[in-house]
């Protein structure tokens, strides 16, 4: 059996680069105090452990208790973390996050096998592949869930407010996500489209949406996020910076002793400075989604309507360690412009309408079945068949209580900017 070197203070010190202030005697003990643990655990275990495993799996203890984000990254891990896998791989189409400790779907994304089996917002894998994901990190779990295109995976979910859990047997896919969505026309000159994701091309197909509206000639404009859960956050910065006056606060990042550590602030080459705008959020939407709707708000550029969002906007950092490892640490929090904190809090709406299980489930069912109908209908056209009447395509808003509300909303501001005008005529 190897000898365990005896573990001093000053060896974990010069092993992982950091020292001790001249006031550190409470961490210097507590130092000492892991390093006697250690010399206990390598002497007296039933069985021989090496000192990296035992390391590691002190550093992953330590990082977990801090946060839900903040984790120890081993030096696979973290290579997997910087670069980028070549080739496709399957996943499922949620965004996850530990929530009280227990591994919680943020949001399906739209038109994945996450979206088409059933699962929602707030529900709670309990289990992978019959595995308790008890004690299991984000990381993880996001293994266990990805594989190849085509295989199946097992979870198993608690939903609020039932007794008995579910299972959902998902077929794997390889998921690409188209960002802006159902760009229409709606009553009364109103126009909307749905942002699903925030990712590189993101800007660009909003910009394209907005111009189709504008040429239009949509007197105000519904932006849906509902279901939103982020994604690339420079995404989402320009999505809001589209709005915003030159030097107007998008977002800002805290972090300890109320320092602000980032504060992103609008570039002043805003596309759309006075079309008005009602955007819908619900649980379901979580982190950039969230910093776009707080942003607008707080500056008086758009009214939310819809449920309590999500509460994700912590900063995480990733820092190199001398053996290739490295740690992400929760480094800030994100805030809106007028210090309204996000993370764990969420973002109310301005016009809260609530919606039941129900009519969520209804109103997500007639989503797909018209994503579907439209994905047929572009196949009939490649195949030089007859499509199927635009009505047709139509149904997914047929009963939406929340959109109904921000077309109320849009239309009391679009009237009362038409009286404003006339009013100003001398009219």
């Amino acid at each position: 059996m190897k000898k365990f070197l005896r573990v001093s203070t000053a060896a974990i010190i010069l092993v992982f680069g950091f020292s001790l202030p001249a006031a550190a005697g409470s961490l210097y003990q507590n130092l000492e105090l892991f390093a006697s643990v250690l010399e206990m655990v390598s002497k007296n275990y039933v069985r021989e452990v090496d000192s990296q495993e035992l390391i590691y799996g002190a550093l992953k203890g330590m990082l977990s208790s801090l946060d839900s984000y903040s984790q120890f990254l081993e030096p696979e891990t973290y290579e997997e973390m910087r670069v980028e896998t070549k080739g496709e791989f399957g996943g499922l189409g949620i965004e996850i996050t530990l929530r009280d400790d227990v591994l919680t779907i943020i949001t399906p994304i739209e038109d994945t096998p996450a979206a088409r089996v059933g699962l929602r917002p707030g529900d709670r894998i309990v289990q992978i592949e019959g595995e308790s994901t008890k004690n299991m990190t984000l990381t993880d779990a996001v293994k266990r869930m990805r594989g190849a295109p085509g295989t199946d995976v097992t979870i198993t979910v608690m939903r609020l407010g039932e007794q008995e859990v579910r299972e959902f047997t998902i077929t794997r896919e390889v998921i690409q996500i188209r960002s802006v969505r159902d760009v229409k026309m709606l009553e009364g000159g109103l126009g909307y489209l749905r942002v699903s994701q925030f990712h590189e091309d993101t800007a660009r197909e909003f910009d394209r949406a907005m111009e189709s509206l504008r040429e239009k000639d949509a007197r105000g404009v519904i932006l849906d996020l509902r279901y939103n859960p982020g994604g690339t956050l420079s995404a989402a910065v320009e999505v809001a910076d589209r709005f915003l006056d030159r030097g107007k606060t998008i977002v800002k990042a805290i972090g300890r002793e109320d320092r602000v550590e980032a504060e992103v602030k609008a570039t002043g080459r805003d596309h759309y400075p006075d079309i008005p705008v009602v955007i819908l959020i619900n649980e379901g939407t979580a982190s950039g989604s969230e910093i776009v709707a707080g942003a607008l708000r707080d500056h008086n550029r758009a009214i939310l309507v819809g449920a309590k969002s999500f509460g994700k906007g912590s900063v995480q950092s990733v820092l190199p360690l001398r053996d290739t490892s490295a740690v992400r640490l929760t480094t800030a929090y994100y805030y809106t412009a007028s210090r309204r904190p996000i993370n764990e809090v969420g973002i109310e709406p301005d016009i809260r309408v609530p919606m039941t299980d129900e009519e969520k489930r209804d109103h997500i069912l007639r989503r797909h079945d018209a994503l579907r109908r439209l994905e047929e209908a572009i196949e009939r056209d490649e195949d030089g068949s007859e499509s199927p009447p635009p009505e047709e395509l139509e149904g997914a808003e047929e009963y939406d209580p929340q959109l109904q509300r921000a077309v109320d909303v849009l239309k009391g501001i679009t009237l009362y900017r038409d009286f404003q005008r006339m009013f100003e005529a001398g009219e």
